[in-house]
């Protein structure tokens, strides 16, 4: 088994995909419920959310990811955390303006491997324009649209007046009167088609296994980040259209958790590869956080996968995953092995900041 079976051959993993998560730690941490002293297991990507999932107090994070370039993220974090204040963190990482940056990542990466340290000197003068949590292949297309093409859409003022708290009726009202215009539904049709995003965000190799438009999905739940949540409090949002986190901040990356996560790096325990470098020593894990990784396979490597990962699952264990546009749950003969949690996962969907997903998953195992 590994982590995507299939997409391990299809996608390139030597460069920086995702900068930054687009996953709501918020919503992860709190599916995970209570796993103090115990053992989880995190798919990389940026590393923010295994960092978040510190905070729950487990004895250790397993983070795995099939990327060199992801797990390179993970280390900048931990060097970030190590040797720079909370304000400095937020200057490098892009979440508000700075003009030192260059120097910042010198401090960060001082005590890294020479890989790690090497990738990140040859993107030393993108970090110092955007921030190291603009610097990956999605965050670059979040760029050009917001640069490039959202202003022959909407004016300065509009984007501003995105942000302002409102009731949610008059959120409704905005999006229906002020920004969900003809220019918008067509920016969206064109930059959000299957093509674009292949070609400049997602690798088009994660489309293989999706029905439907791309754009008519984004299309959709941008009213869930703009009516049925509070966009004034959406750091993904604000970053799309502002580049930059503005008030609001992912979870990783505020004030009050810098301290904690900070005094816990030491129970990372990250592990190069796929899944398999988990599944394969015989441990066992309190609760999985797997990212989206099961949208990437086909129906019948997706229900391997997915026994495989209930071997290495202690009872009780909770498996937490996003779905976007391929729908994803435990496969039918497998059923009789876990509990869905509707009730955690209806409560988390609501507030879930990180809008592109379809579905939101929580399933433990029965003892």
């Amino acid at each position: 088994m590994t982590q995507s079976s299939e997409i391990a051959g299809k996608a390139a993993f030597d460069y920086i995909r995702y900068a930054q998560l687009w996953e709501d730690a918020d919503v992860l941490t709190a599916a995970l419920g209570d796993v103090t002293g115990g053992t989880l297991v995190s798919i990389c990507s940026a590393g923010d959310n295994a960092l978040a999932m510190l905070t729950l107090d487990p004895a250790k994070v397993v983070v795995v990811d099939l990327s060199p370039a992801q797990i390179a993220s993970l280390h900048l974090r931990i060097g970030a955390f190590r040797n720079l204040s909370h304000p400095e963190f937020l200057e490098l990482m892009g979440a508000v303006k700075s003009d030192r940056r260059a120097a910042l990542l010198e401090r960060a990466i001082a005590d890294l491997d020479a890989d790690t340290k090497a990738l990140w000197d040859s993107l030393s003068d993108e970090v110092a324009r955007h921030g190291a949590g603009g610097v990956g292949k999605f965050e670059r297309y979040f760029r050009i649209f917001r640069t490039r093409l959202l202003p022959l859409v909407h004016s300065r003022r509009t984007i501003d007046d995105t942000f302002v708290s409102r009731p949610k009726a008059e959120r409704q009202e905005f999006l229906d009167t002020r920004f969900n215009t003809w220019r918008w539904r067509l920016l969206l049709n064109v930059f959000f088609s299957r093509f674009v995003m292949g070609r400049m965000g997602r690798d088009k190799a994660f489309f293989d296994h999706v029905d439907g438009s791309p754009a008519q999905h984004v299309a959709r739940r941008i009213r869930h980040a703009a009516v049925d949540c509070d966009p004034a409090e959406n750091p993904y949002l604000h970053w799309i259209l502002k580049g930059t986190h503005g008030a609001a901040l992912p979870m990783t990356w505020r004030a009050e958790h810098y301290d904690v996560i900070r005094s816990r790096l030491d129970r990372l325990d990250i592990r190069p590869g796929s899944l398999e470098a988990f599944v394969s020593t015989g441990e066992k894990a309190d609760g999985f956080n797997l990212s989206d990784i099961f949208e990437y396979m086909s129906p019948d490597v997706f229900a391997q996968v997915y026994e495989r990962i209930l071997s290495a699952a202690s009872p009780n264990a909770r498996l937490v995953y996003w779905n976007m546009m391929a729908p994803r749950r435990v496969p039918t003969d497998l059923q009789p092995c876990v509990n869905t949690l509707t009730d955690v996962e209806d409560t988390q969907k609501r507030r879930d900041k990180a809008f592109f997903y379809s579905d939101f998953v929580v399933e433990e195992v029965r003892p």
